[in-house]
């Protein structure tokens, strides 16, 4: 994002980061939420927190990793049956996805949001030559919400050396299940300045809508 940091851009006269916080206020369902932001991030989320009136929302200390700011938020929240993990910067949460998650979670313990893929994938080596192409019917593009039982992500964090790219696969490493349920294309992870522009058409609508 050429050094901007995302979390506080304003979309729709609201910072970023605020669209899915907010949501997860409104979601009945969730009684804690822990955010778990770089250091010298917590000042202003915190002054964030208290202006825009958060009521079940803790700030914790992030990590280099996101595997580490995600066992710090972990730390930050007491006794519960589920756990939500999303990510700060995938702003069009709604109720409804969480609410899929968790109705997917009771099967295995484990859910997970996610799209199918609209490209062909290609597998290339070292040279960028083709190996081989993967059946697009089969491969899906994974989102958050990540859906836990609490007792089974606070055992994939109890003992974790090798760095993942997502939560999921933690678990898929101990052996257990993961549903995957379906997400959603708004759903987007704000990454980089074409991700913003997409995301502002987006939130003109639920604005205009809500």
């Amino acid at each position: 994002m050429a050094g901007v940091d995302k979390l506080f851009i304003p979309l729709e006269g609201r910072p970023l980061l605020s669209w899915c916080v907010e949501a997860l206020e409104r979601c009945p369902l969730v009684t804690q939420i822990a955010v778990s932001v770089a250091c010298d991030q917590m000042p202003a989320v915190e002054r964030m927190s208290r202006e825009r009136g958060w009521e079940k929302t803790w700030i914790a200390p992030g990590g280099l990793r996101r595997q580490d700011s995600v066992a710090s938020a972990l730390c930050a929240l007491g006794d519960v049956d589920w756990v939500v993990v999303h990510d700060g910067d995938r702003p069009f949460l709604d109720e409804q996805l969480v609410e899929r998650g968790l109705l997917a979670a009771r099967e295995t313990g484990v859910a997970v949001a996610c799209v199918p893929v609209k490209d062909t994938v290609k597998v290339v080596d070292g040279e960028g030559v083709v190996v081989t192409t993967l059946d697009r019917d089969v491969l899906r593009a994974v989102q958050t919400p990540q859906v836990f039982r609490a007792d089974i992500i606070r055992h994939a964090y109890s003992d974790i050396e090798q760095t993942v790219t997502d939560d999921a696969m933690l678990a898929e490493r101990l052996g257990y299940v993961v549903r995957l349920y379906e997400g959603s294309y708004e759903n987007l992870k704000v990454t980089t300045p074409d991700d913003l522009l997409v995301a502002q058409s987006i939130g003109r609508r639920w604005s205009e809508r809500t």
